[in-house]
Formats: structure tokens, sequence, C-alpha cells
């Protein structure tokens, strides 16, 4: 497996959270003037990149929410199914 490759693999595992924290990290050191220009432009791509695995994680969650609903019984009850998550998964370009 390529190391970018390996990279992909390891960004589609990361959790919201995680996700969440590198992308900050990111935005900190491009807006600190850490890193030279070339490398801003790699972290920037980066960065875009998990946003695209948090919004795919936030609108699963969003799917799993609106499937939720109140049973006969008042409490919460599933009120319909999950799409297929694999398609979910894909971020839009």
């Amino acid at each position: 497996m390529t190391e970018e490759a390996q990279g992909e693999k390891d960004k589609a595992a990361l959790t919201f959270e995680q996700a969440l924290e590198k992308l900050e990290a990111i935005v900190s050191a491009i807006e600190e003037g850490e890193v030279p220009l070339e490398e801003s432009i790699e972290k920037y791509a980066e960065g875009i990149e998990l946003v695209g695995r948090c919004r795919a994680i936030l609108d699963r969650a969003e799917k799993k929410i609106q499937v939720l609903g109140k049973g006969d019984d008042g409490l919460l009850a599933a009120t319909g199914e999950l799409e297929d998550e694999g398609a979910a998964e894909a971020p839009e370009a």
C-alpha cells in the first residue's frame, strides 16, 4: 500500500472529534504562519479532506436522528431504516 493510500485510509478511520482536532491544528498552524507556503498549501488540501470527513460523519448522524421518532408509547423508537451507510461515507467533491 502506498503512503498516500495509507493516509487516505487513516483519515477515513478518524472519529469526528479526531478529524476536528486535526483540522483545528492545521488552521492554527496556517494562521500563525508557522509553515512555509508550499506546506501551507498541502495542509490546506488536507484540511479540505478533513472537512469532508466531518461533513460525512455529521450527515450520517443527522440521518440516524431523523430515523428516530416517538413511538405510540411516547418513547423514542426507530421509525424507519437507514440508507446504506457506505454511500454516506464518500464526501462530496
